[in-house]
């Protein structure tokens, strides 16, 4: 019968294009051979070094479709360390020490162990606060989606019943999401680029918590993008003043002439959860209430 609709499809859709494709095997030479394959099922072919541009667009593509299907309007970001304990679990850092240096460094990372609290304070805040717009949900904790800080973003959302999104990064050592974040919103990436894109892409805060290279790699690329006009300002939250100050020096940056003292003020230093939720509040004059 013929179609006389003007608003149907005259193609068939690749999903049914590739169960056509899989009835039509004969198991002949030509149909087992890989150059037959449809080139979107294709997982060799997909994986050649020339294919790269494709992947980069799969990976930007298949998280920013997903959330924007799941209602993700924006997002407050988490970065920090995936080395900080858990408070009730640093002790047992310590007694783990083989030696003097191995036990000095145990003992510092548990003096940071309160920020693993403050994460996830500060998650169960923005997360209850249940701000929308436009069908569209604001402020949804987005962290790595690994251990530690991380897992305290997600921890926090979780806590009062909320989702939250975890961008986890392929590593050669096995890792894989913290049990917090929510499955549909737990993505995997192969390129640090990509993941650090999507990020930024909905964020409205960020908090940056003590962290290494990773954390330090994404705090600086952020305040980068703001400080040459890439990105409109937005709360960036540092916890841990003196942390921050022992690891980096600032003063000396402007000092040098290397930044603009006013580049110092793209950023500030918090303690406390309260403290940083209430600086975004007032920053985008809103209300939970």
């Amino acid at each position: 019968m013929t179609n006389k609709d003007l608003h149907d499809r005259r193609f068939y859709r690749a999903k049914q294009e590739a169960e056509f494709a899989e009835k039509a095997d004969v198991g002949t030479p030509q149909t087992r051979d890989p150059a037959y394959r449809l080139a979107f099922q294709d997982t060799d072919f997909l994986l050649r070094e020339e294919l790269r541009p494709v992947r980069f667009q799969l990976e930007l593509l298949k998280p920013e479709m997903l959330l924007d299907e799941a209602g993700i309007g924006s997002t407050l970001v988490m970065y920090g360390s995936a080395r900080i304990p858990e408070p009730d679990k640093a002790d047992a850092l310590i007694a783990a020490a083989t030696d003097d240096a191995a036990r000095k460094v145990a003992e510092r990372l548990k003096e940071k162990a309160k920020y693993y609290d403050e994460a996830r304070a500060l998650a169960r805040l923005a997360s209850a606060c249940g701000l929308s717009a436009d069908g569209k949900r604001d402020f949804v904790v987005c962290s790595g989606g690994g251990p530690s800080i991380m897992e305290a973003a997600n921890r926090g959302a979780a806590d009062v019943g909320e989702e939250s999104i975890g961008l986890n990064i392929v590593l050669p050592h096995e890792q894989a999401p913290n049990e917090y974040v929510t499955p549909s919103l737990s993505f995997q990436f192969h390129y640090f680029a990509l993941r650090k894109m999507h990020f930024l892409l909905r964020a409205r805060a960020v908090a940056v918590f003590p962290g290494g290279f990773g954390t330090l790699d994404e705090f600086l690329e952020l305040v980068t993008l703001v400080q040459t006009g890439k990105m409109e300002p937005l709360p960036i939250l540092l916890f841990g003043e003196a942390f921050w100050n022992r690891v980096v020096n600032f003063e000396a940056l402007a000092e040098e002439g290397t930044i603009s003292r006013d580049d110092l003020k793209l950023f500030q230093f918090v303690e406390t959860a309260d403290e940083a939720w209430d600086i975004i509040r007032r920053f985008y004059d809103i209300s939970c209430d």
